[in-house]
């Protein structure tokens, strides 16, 4: 499965054509119960294997190069703590790569999202934990609009 995350430009086809595909759902997405609780257990199941994804329930790996920042043992948002290693290394645990590093580097092969890892992402929401991304996005909890939907 991490051959796919090296592929973040194959990712973003993926992630636009998703965005596209829910779309017209946006409404049921608001209403939560069981369609939430689908959501939450396909993330889980595709995004966790792929992207080694926490479900903070305000994913932005679309503008990270398709590398969860959580990973990231700072729990960093936006970019490196200041401690990336002259290797590249992480500053906490030496033996991994720096997430931020890496999405710089992927970030670079996405042809529509690849400047989006330029842009402030807010805070974490710690409420959302748990939750499905898609769900919160599509439904305005997590005070985002999905990029393609943008005017």
């Amino acid at each position: 499965m991490r051959f796919l995350q090296r592929q973040p430009g194959l990712l973003e086809l993926i992630y636009r054509a998703t965005a596209a595909a829910l779309r017209p759902v946006r409404p049921l997405m608001k209403s939560g119960g069981a369609v939430e609780w689908l959501f939450v257990r396909v993330e889980r199941i595709t995004k966790g294997p792929i992207f080694d994804c926490r479900m903070c329930g305000q994913c932005v790996l679309h503008s990270t190069g398709m590398t969860c920042p959580m990973t990231c043992p700072k729990n960093l948002r936006n970019g490196p703590c200041g401690g990336v290693r002259l290797d590249g290394g992480c500053e906490v645990k030496p033996e991994m790569e720096c997430v931020w590093v890496v999405a710089w580097q992927r970030s670079r092969r996405m042809p529509t999202y690849g400047s989006a890892i330029l842009e402030i992402t807010p805070p974490l929401d710690k409420s959302l934990d748990g939750s499905s991304a898609w769900v919160n996005e599509l439904s305005g909890r997590s005070g985002r609009v999905p990029i393609g939907w943008r005017r």
